[in-house]
């Protein structure tokens, strides 16, 4: 490019040959004022240009600012010249990004190079589309990609760039490439006869598949048939075979993509995958002649073993595989340990017995002192997933010895599992609270609040542990140095359970109070208001140092901090009341036992993994949470490997299914000290409301019992706080379903098929819109109603959480055997559902049972959650019906002044933030204005009537707040306008939030609008 332009040539020796910067710096501000004049003039000719915007490049590319050449770059691309278009795709390229204003100007001009017969300017055009990759470009352009890629014309070499280019704008913009309707084409284009366009199609299904496993199911067999005919047929150009390896590259895309699928039930199928995995094992046999050799052998060899082990973890390959895995953790080279590690920790994920990877534990645990902290981090993943009753105290110490030397960077995780491995396995108390206490000693940095936060619940709910953990917690808390978490345990534990080693020698009130008060200059603001708390806990439990405890109090009366202060206030009144009023008493009253909940360590440990590498088809743990993972992976999936189709059904939203009660971690069998007793069925405020049916068959008349159901009223919030996190015990199975016997047995999609439960369509009869209308609304109702069952709602919501209890009748004479029921969550993350009762199988003639639900709003949602009913009665009957979870009903109103409200409503603006919406209305039968009916419209959506706003009587201002556990609080505020001479209504809602006006909006208007209101 230089030789052909002198200006440039000289430009750059020039630039080389400056000594210092401000030289440089100088000869380029004279260049960049020279360009820019002469841009500026105009009335340069092609080559002109192009040199000029060489210079720009070239100036760009040395870490400058550069603010010309930019329109000068649009119009080379257009340029007839393969050199000027060349240097303007550079420049586009390099000065220019995805959300610039001028890539709508060069759309066109790419799409005519797209479209062109010139390979040249097709591969250009690729090139830029793939590098800026703009949301713009690629609904611009995506159809033109694709149309490249399948012609019979493009050459290998544009398709290659093709499938490239489609890859990097699906994995940008997922939603804007409709890869479900170019599936067929896109997995047939794995057959081409070029490899190297094998190999890129391949790489684009791998990504695409793992979004629509439906559509791509027909790539399952050709990458069997292709893998066999690669190993044992040689089907492969001798170009590609690297070293010996034929074809290694598309050996292991094909490999990995197989992964992504569930194992199949065609037995043809599977033998072919055993074959070919065999083969490959038998071929790496040879001895390596080069560490080229060696690195492409081996690609291959771990993802087949990575592969046996998806398939069928205790097959014989896997066995012949375990073998040499045991060989390779004990490789000279780093990259085989590290593979080997990793390759090991994928079958003791996956594999029902650990003992082939026992007989390596120690080698393993050898590995923590490895020099390269990659193949630490593999060998802590490792001892994590083979970790079990047998050998857990052996792991978790030797974990925990290492944990004093590890990297800093290791810690964190190290810490997380340590606690879940401790908390899984104990069989002790003594060595569960001495482990913790150590691990929080030793790593306390390290130690989240999560962790310490599970020490307090555990606890807390086993009454046999309090005594040994006060009496721990206080021999730690005498050391010189403890950290401050160690702190904040101990005041916990000892403000609630050190009245139960009060009596013990060396730890009376006075010396328990020294041990914790004589650490507090070492504390930060929340930990102290937390000791506080301790202290007059201790005013009630400790009478002889009440006195210390007082001065305590008055002292931090005159601190900074205003919550310390108001604490210390409030508890220094609490202490000074007399004796015999027993008000201290009840407010320091025991701790209330935990609800029973599924523990977060192993959702956090999850999650940092997923962020800090690559999709994987399977998490560091035990079987059970691949398990988990795979079901819910794969449940959508209906089709099997031999009968590919390309048919595609509509894909099931997630599930969440009745579970049952559960250990301390959900992922194992509970210890038996630390063990979860089965929750009792006591009165709540639901059976207050509710009655306490409670999932006992009543005799009297179903119809009876839903007789009283109002399905127009609305009832207030209830003020009591509700029970938090799955309640009762139970767990989140998002994979489970409730056999005809009552017990939970996993539903796993394979290629054969799925359930036929969870694609049933929803259940579609007269009424059922007006019915779920209406508990939008109102807080009971009947939810669906026929000739054999009748299903009613009652509902309760406060802040973020609520519950409904489902009432499920029998109208037969006989009873409803196989009875199941699950519910599918299409908000994902956003709304979190559990069940909290003890399953039932059978439901009695003519009696009904009570499913409770609680239900959590994490974030805003629009889609609500659907229930999915199955019974025997004659023959089996499938119910799936909506669920009246919307956004409206985690609202609680508020209350509002005149000049407050018109203050917030200007501040939040109008649009995105304001949703506005005018529709017809129905007016009474007496021509007047239903203001009744707006009045319990608005506030069944939960929000407040505010009066003295809008002058006109008719008119209704109504606030609100909408509560969610993780996005926080949004602000609401809506007039409702309704005009009795046009019969219109105009609707506003204003809020901090573009998406819960528009749903709110919608929710609060369709019960009105004349147009579209089913009730």
């Amino acid at each position: 490019m230089a030789t052909n332009m002198r200006g440039l040539t000289q430009y750059i020796s020039d630039i080389r040959a400056c000594r210092v910067r401000e030289l440089e710096e100088k000869r380029i501000n004279r260049e960049m004022a020279h360009i820019r004049q002469k841009f500026k003039e105009g009335q340069l000719d092609g080559y002109q240009k192009k040199k000029y915007l060489a210079k720009v490049v070239f100036t760009y590319i040395l870490g400058y600012k550069v603010d010309v050449g930019h329109m000068e770059a649009v119009n080379l691309i257009s340029s007839t010249k393969y050199s000027e278009k060349q240097i303007g795709y550079l420049a586009l390229t390099l000065l220019m990004h995805e959300n610039s204003d001028l890539v709508r100007l060069v759309i066109n001009s790419v799409r005519k190079d797209l479209e062109d017969n010139n390979e040249i300017n097709n591969c250009l055009a690729l090139h830029a589309i793939a590098t800026l990759g703009g949301k713009e470009m690629a609904e611009a352009l995506g159809e033109g990609v694709y149309r490249a890629l399948i012609s019979a014309t493009s050459t290998t070499f544009v398709k290659k760039k093709a499938a490239l280019t489609l890859l990097r704008l699906y994995r940008k913009h997922p939603t804007v490439l409709p890869a479900k309707d170019w599936a067929e084409r896109i997995v047939s284009m794995m057959d081409d006869h070029d490899p190297g366009v094998s190999l890129t199609a391949t790489s684009l299904v791998t990504a695409m598949c793992q979004d629509e496993m439906e559509a791509f199911e027909g790539c399952y067999e050709k990458a069997v048939k292709k893998l066999d005919r690669i190993v044992f047929d040689g089907d492969y150009p001798a170009e590609y075979v690297y070293y010996k390896v034929p074809n290694p590259w598309l050996q292991v895309k094909l490999l990995r993509l197989l992964q992504y699928y569930p194992p199949p039930e065609s037995q043809r199928v599977v033998e072919m995958i055993g074959s070919v995995l065999q083969g490959i094992l038998d071929i790496s046999q040879e001895t390596p002649r080069n560490v080229q050799h060696n690195n492409a052998q081996n690609a291959v060899l771990f993802e087949a073993i990575n592969l046996a082990i998806h398939v069928d973890p205790d097959s014989v390959v896997v066995h012949n595989a375990g073998v040499l895995l045991g060989r390779f953790i004990l490789a000279k080279e780093t990259n085989v340990r590290y593979l080997g590690l990793d390759a090991m920790a994928h079958l003791a994920a996956c594999s029902t017995s650990l003992e082939p990877v026992k007989k390596h534990q120690d080698t393993i645990i050898l590995s923590l002192k490895d020099r390269d902290i990659s193949v630490r981090r593999r060998a802590l993943d490792l001892l994590y997933s083979m970790c079990d009753l047998t050998n857990s105290k052996v792991i978790v110490g030797e974990l925990v010895r290492y944990l004093q030397v590890a990297d800093y960077n290791l810690r964190e995780e190290m810490v997380l599992k340590i606690a879940i491995l401790t908390e899984r396995f104990a069989t002790e108390y003594e060595w569960y609270v001495d482990t913790i206490l150590q691990l929080i000693s030793a790593a306390g940095d390290h130690v989240g609040a999560e962790v310490w936060y599970r020490v307090v619940q555990l606890v807390t709910n086993n009454e046999d542990l309090q005594p040994y953990a006060a009496s721990a917690v206080f021999q730690h808390l005498q050391a010189a140095q403890v950290h401050e978490t160690m702190i904040k345990v101990g005041g916990y534990v000892l403000g609630e359970f050190g009245h139960l080693i009060a009596n013990e020698q060396g730890c009376s009130p006075i010396e328990q109070f020294q041990a914790l008060h004589s650490k507090v200059n070492l504390c930060t603001a929340p930990t102290r208001a937390l000791l506080l708390t301790t202290y007059i806990k201790w005013v009630n439990l400790f009478p002889e140092i009440k006195d210390h405890l007082i001065n305590i109090f008055e002292r931090y009366t005159h601190v900074l901090d205003a919550e310390l202060q108001q604490r210390a206030c409030e508890y220094l009144a609490l202490a000074r009341r007399p004796d015999t009023d027993d008000l201290l008493a009840s407010i320091c009253d025991e701790m209330p036992v935990f609800p029973e909940r599924e523990s977060t360590l192993v959702h956090r440990l999850h999650a940092k993994g997923s962020k800090s590498q690559d999709k994987r088809t399977w998490v560091i743990g035990g079987r059970d949470e691949n398990q988990e993972r795979q079901g819910q992976r794969f449940k959508a999936f209906r089709q099997g490997t031999q009968d590919s189709n390309g048919s595609s059904g509509e894909a099931a939203a997630p599930v969440v299914s009745r579970a049952q009660p559960a250990g301390p971690s959900a992922a194992a069998a509970a210890p038996a000290p630390v063990e979860r007793r089965e929750p009792e069925r006591k009165e709540t405020l639901v059976d207050d409301m509710m009655g306490p049916a409670a999932n006992g068959r009543s005799e009297s008349d179903i119809m009876s019992s839903l007789a009283d159901l109002d399905l127009g009223a609305t009832t207030a919030a209830q003020e009591e706080p509700l029970l938090s996190g799955n309640g009762g015990g139970m767990v989140q199975s998002p994979m489970e379903e409730r056999g005809p016997d009552g017990e939970f047995t996993p539903l796993t999609a394979t290629l054969g098929g799925v359930d036929p439960v969870l694609v049933a369509p929803l259940t579609v009869a007269p009424n059922i819109e007006k019915w779920f209308e209406r508990l939008t609304y109102a807080n009971e109702g009947v939810l669906y109603e026929d000739k054999q069952v009748q299903i009613g709602l009652k509902s309760e919501y406060h802040g973020h959480q609520g519950r409904l209890a489902v009432f499920i009748g029998n109208k037969l004479s006989h009873p409803f055997t196989a009875f199941r029921c699950s519910i599918d969550n299409p908000a994902g993350e956003a709304l979190g559902l559990t069940f909290h009762d003890a399953p039932v199988s059978e439901i009695q003639p003519q009696s009904q049972v009570q499913e409770l639900i609680h239900v959590e709003c994490k974030d805003v949602f629009t889609d609500p959650p659907v229930l999915r009913v199955t019974y025997l009665a004659g023959s089996f009957t499938t119910l799936v019906l909506r669920l009246p979870v919307v956004v409206s009903r985690f609202v609680e109103g508020v209350t509002l002044e005149q000049a407050p409200f018109f203050e917030r409503w200007k501040i939040i603006g109008g649009a995105p933030r304001e949703a506005q919406l005018v529709f017809p209305i129905k007016l009474t039968p007496t021509g007047d204005l239903d203001l009744a009916r707006n009045i319990k419209v608005v506030g069944g959506n939960r929000l407040s009537l505010l009066s003295g706003i809008d002058p006109n009587p008719n008119n209704l201002v109504m606030a609100g707040v909408l509560h969610s556990s993780t996005a926080g609080k949004v602000g609401i505020l809506g007039r409702l306008e309704p005009n009795k001479d046009a019969k219109l209504c105009r609707m506003t809602i204003r809020s901090t939030n573009e998406k819960v006006s528009a749903e709110v909006l919608r929710l609060a208007s369709k019960p009105l609008n004349a147009d579209l209101a089913a009730s």
